[in-house]
Parts: C-alpha cells; sequence; structure tokens
C-alpha cells in the first residue's frame, strides 16, 4: 500500500515540477511585467542546448546548468534592452514582436546545429520501492521547483529589490518620480524571468531530444498556470500547479497521458469561467 502512495506522490511531484519550473520564469514576464513573451519556449531551449554543450566539453552537469541559466538570464537583459522595452503597455505588439524572435530563433537553431542534438542522458540513477521503479533525478526536479518558488517568494516579497519590482510593475510613472530606476528594475525583472526559463530547459536537458522546437513542449503549460493563477502570481502559481497536477496525476492514472493533458485543458477552462480573475483572488478575498 505504502508503494502505491508512494507512486501517486511520485506522479503528482513529476507534473507538479514540470508545472512550476515551466512556468516560473513566464509568471514574473507575462503574470507581472504584463509582456506576452512567446518566446519564452526559446529561452527554456537555449537553457538546454548551453547545457548539453557544456556536459560535452566536461562541465560537471550542476555547473552547465547554472551557467545555462545564467546565458539565458543575460540574453534575456539584452532582448528586453532591444526589442521588447518598446512594447510595455502594448500586450499584441510585444506578443507580435516576440512570436517574430521565436520563429527567428528556431529557423537559425535549425539551421546552425540541425534537427536533432544528442543527448546526455538522465543522472542520478533510480531506486526500488515495493516493486516499483523510480527515477532518483526526477524527484531532485521537484525538489527544485520547490527551491523556485521559495527564492521567487523571497525575492520579490522580502527583498528591497523586490518591493521597488512590485511597485514599478504596478505603476511605473510613480514609481519613477519616487526615484526607481525603472528601466533597470524592468531589464532585471525580465533577465529573472528569461533565466529562469533557461533553468527550466537546463534540468529537463538531460530527460529530453534536443530540437529547436523543444520550448513548444512547455509553452502551453506554462502559460495556463499562469493564468488560472491569477493577476497575483506570487501567490496564485502554486496553487494553480498543484490543482493542475492533482487532475493530471488522476487522469494519467487511470486513462493514460493523452486524457491527462486533454482534462487538464478542460479544468483551465472551467477556472476561466468560473474564476476568471483566478485562483490568487480568491486566496485574496479569504486573507482579507
Amino acid at each position: 500500500m505504502s508503494a502505491e502512495l508512494f507512486s501517486l506522490f511520485y506522479q503528482f511531484a513529476d507534473v507538479f515540477a514540470f508545472l512550476i519550473l515551466s512556468a516560473a520564469g513566464l509568471a514574473i514576464v507575462f503574470g507581472m511585467m504584463g509582456v506576452i513573451n512567446m518566446a519564452h519556449g526559446e529561452f527554456i531551449m537555449c537553457g538546454a542546448y548551453v547545457t548539453v554543450g557544456l556536459v560535452n566539453l566536461g562541465v560537471p552537469l550542476a555547473v552547465a546548468q547554472i551557467l545555462a541559466a545564467v546565458t539565458a538570464g543575460l540574453i534575456g537583459v539584452l532582448v528586453e534592452f532591444l526589442v521588447v522595452r518598446r512594447f510595455y503597455k502594448r500586450p499584441l505588439d510585444s506578443l507580435l514582436a516576440t512570436w517574430g524572435l521565436s520563429l527567428i530563433v528556431t529557423q537559425s537553431m535549425l539551421l546552425i546545429v540541425g534537427s536533432a542534438v544528442r543527448g546526455i542522458g538522465t543522472p542520478e540513477g533510480s531506486f526500488v520501492i515495493g516493486g516499483y521503479t523510480f527515477s532518483t533525478y526526477r524527484l531532485v526536479l521537484f525538489g527544485c521547483a520547490v527551491a523556485v518558488l521559495a527564492g521567487l517568494y523571497i525575492i520579490f516579497m522580502k527583498t528591497r529589490f523586490g518591493v521597488i519590482a512590485r511597485a514599478t510593475m504596478q505603476n511605473a510613472a510613480m514609481a519613477r518620480a519616487l526615484g526607481a530606476r525603472t528601466g533597470r528594475i524592468y531589464a532585471i525583472s525580465f533577465g529573472i524571468g528569461t533565466g529562469l526559463a533557461g533553468l527550466c530547459g537546463a534540468l529537463y536537458a538531460p530527460t529530453m531530444t534536443l530540437i529547436p522546437t523543444m520550448g513548444a513542449t512547455f509553452v502551453v503549460e506554462s502559460f495556463v498556470t499562469v493564468v488560472i493563477g491569477g493577476a497575483n502570481v506570487l501567490l496564485g502559481t502554486a496553487p494553480a500547479a498543484v490543482f493542475l497536477a492533482m487532475i493530471r496525476m488522476a487522469l494519467n492514472a487511470s486513462y493514460g497521458q493523452i486524457i491527462g493533458q486533454i482534462g487538464m485543458l478542460v479544468a483551465v477552462i472551467l477556472i476561466i469561467r468560473v474564476l476568471p480573475e483566478g485562483l490568487s483572488s480568491v486566496l485574496v478575498r479569504r486573507g482579507r
């Protein structure tokens, strides 16, 4: 019985980690900054390719993953300065600009590195409980997802930078009048978002075949998690991921992954219909 319970927890942890790691960067860029970043998947792809490239050069996996996240973050700061900065408060224009960037990056990667890159294999081995075999690395991903949530909460809720960043996102003119360097705040926040996207790709690089369009695998789940989380992304993203992970885990166990994916998307539609302001609106009302 304990093996079956652990198996259910393992499946839940696997889906929860996937949702949180894929949505964390988008929660900042889309949820807080209001930029519809259609190139989110390409920053994930960047993290994966940099990780595999560094590991093939002999860099330890953990170091390669950190360097990949930093690389994606620095590229994000550059993209914010060259492209995104011109489209704040213009969501449809930012959507088109980042979509164009996404197409350029994807096609460029196809030309430069080809249609696929050899993976590096899943590390950490496996363990057995009651006749079931589990990958240790999947639990590492769950731990990383929890750490990312805690890190975001500390950065944006407990630090001076977080207070200024949230003030800038809510009213940039007022924050600027009070002395905040809003341009720098936007650039750093966008860089943190793309760095988290790169971290997601870096963490999942050992588990996937690398192709230039691999980012699309993460985009749908990341957007729906942020959307049903609601306006307060720091409060709503984690409950949204828990809710979606439980639905998908239950349907995966009973009917398979395709039905699990469909059921999760149906649940998203129902939540948006019933709670158009997302799950965070319920938590905010209960907290008053």
